[in-house]
């Protein structure tokens, strides 16, 4: 596919954000030769990290009584109730995942919800946003993060599901790092903080196009 579209170090920006970020990650660990730069947008390099903010952070911020009858939906396996959904979108979603009010929300991120492919997902990821317990559980390369050299843009969100202080830590990681914090954002920030995300993505991508490696956005 980067062949037949003539993508190479001279014109290929890779960006993935979400679960998309982890392939970008595993990508510029394998091919970075290829790149021009790199850009993770809110990602995490490590499911335990990610998972032991979710349950020492992420749930804190919920209601309590939210948060014990979300844990107790869960500890029976009940994620097909209804109930499991009525909860978290308004409590989990809305606060963390994309803080336009959900009318609001646009339309790919409706046809994401909406298409969503559960038996990957569960699969991969595990049925509980509260962490990790899929395939992904154990999946680390923090530790590889330096050998990565392509310029990489690291963007985070202050309300994120994914620790914007891990993602601070990433950008010091590689070689070649820059960090953008979108302070109003959640983890879909290119929506609920659109003008700080585009404005610092296109800031990076022309100073890499100039010639420089690392951005102070």
């Amino acid at each position: 596919m980067r062949t037949a579209l003539g993508l190479n170090k001279d014109n290929f920006y890779l960006l993935g954000h979400s679960w998309g970020g982890w392939l970008a990650q595993q990508y510029a660990l394998k091919y970075q030769d290829n790149l021009k730069a790199l850009i993770i947008s809110n990602a995490m390099s490590s499911s335990p990290a990610y998972k032991k903010y979710a349950e020492e952070v992420l749930g804190k911020q919920l209601d309590p009584a939210v948060l014990e009858e979300i844990k107790a939906l869960e500890a029976k396996g009940d994620f097909e109730n209804p109930r499991y959904m009525e909860l978290l979108l308004p409590n989990f979603y809305n606060k963390f995942i994309c803080r336009l009010p959900m009318e609001e929300w646009p339309d790919p991120l409706m046809r994401a919800f909406n298409k969503l492919n559960q038996t990957i997902y569960v699969m991969m990821q595990g049925p509980s946003e509260f962490g990790v317990s899929g395939k992904l559980e154990h999946w680390d390369i923090g530790n590889q993060l330096g050998t990565i050299a392509a310029p990489t843009l690291v963007i985070a969100a202050k309300h994120d599901t994914m620790n914007p202080e891990h993602l601070k830590w990433m950008s010091e990681q590689v070689q070649n790092g820059s960090y953008l914090l979108c302070e109003n954002g959640s983890h879909m920030c290119m929506y609920d903080d659109q003008q700080r995300y585009m404005s610092g993505l296109i800031k990076f991508i022309k100073a890499v196009d100039h010639g420089e490696k690392k951005v102070v956005l």
